[in-house]
């Protein structure tokens, strides 16, 4: 995948109905991301500078299985959870989303992973969001995530969309 076929990751939240839709494509095989999706390398591309940093995360990768990350933010350290519920290999990933040890609204995580000639593209749908304004700061957190992914899997920076 040549430096003008990468394409800047992208996420859109739809406030009314409490979804984001994001996507990137890496310069990766599908399998190479579906274990950067679900595995420890979480670590090096769940970040958003200033606003989350993800510093451990575990995980049961099977149906039925659970995961658990945490981290630092900006008001403080964070846990976050989960069960998978579709797993596929290098082909698609679910999972629930939920807030450690509070009554937080049970979200979806949907990954699904599609080959290129020379990559890649991963298309996220994560819904089920109560609030506003948490699906636009998690719709901004995925983009950013999404860039930090393609990095780690080896891809050059996208040019700036200005």
């Amino acid at each position: 995948m040549s430096s003008t076929e990468i394409r800047r990751a992208r996420a859109v939240a739809h406030l009314a109905e409490g979804y984001v839709l994001a996507s990137v494509e890496v310069a990766a095989p599908s399998d190479r991301v579906f274990r950067a999706l679900a595995s420890e390398e979480i670590v090096r591309w769940w970040v958003r500078p200033g606003v989350f940093d993800t510093r451990e995360w575990t995980g049961d990768v099977r149906v039925g299985g659970h995961w658990r990350t945490s981290g630092d933010s900006s008001r403080g350290p964070y846990s976050l959870g989960g069960e998978f519920l579709v797993i596929e290999p290098a082909h698609a990933l679910v999972h629930t989303w939920q807030a450690v040890g509070t009554p937080a609204v049970l979200s979806t995580v949907t990954y699904l992973l599609e080959s290129l000639a020379e990559g890649t593209r991963i298309t996220l749908r994560h819904q089920g969001f109560a609030s506003r304004e948490g699906c636009a700061n998690t719709g901004v957190g995925w983009e950013t995530s999404f860039e930090q992914l393609a990095v780690s899997l080896g891809a050059p920076p996208a040019p700036d969309r200005g």
